[in-house]
């Protein structure tokens, strides 16, 4: 695996998310705010599609940050994403 990324920039975060063909979700039940993930369209009943605004208000409001990375070691596109908390 190459090197993983952290940023808290939203436009990046968009970007890469899109990019891939995700778009942004939370684990269902998970609470006020939620358990922020993303769907990648996959079937997963455990997840529900949230707006980009509802996003990253639990995401600023959670001081978290994303770990992604671009490619993967064979030089594929890479959907490796994780939310860590801030530095």
């Amino acid at each position: 695996m190459s090197d993983a990324i952290q940023t808290t920039d939203h436009t990046t975060i968009r970007r890469w998310i899109e990019d891939r063909g995700g778009h942004p979700a939370r684990v269902k039940g998970s609470g006020e705010g939620g358990i922020l993930r993303v769907d990648f369209g996959e079937p997963e009943e455990s997840l529900e599609t949230i707006g980009w605004d509802d996003f990253f208000a639990i995401f600023d409001e959670n001081d978290l940050a994303f770990l992604h990375q671009d490619e993967t070691k064979g030089g594929k596109t890479s959907r490796f994403n994780k939310f860590v908390a801030r530095h």
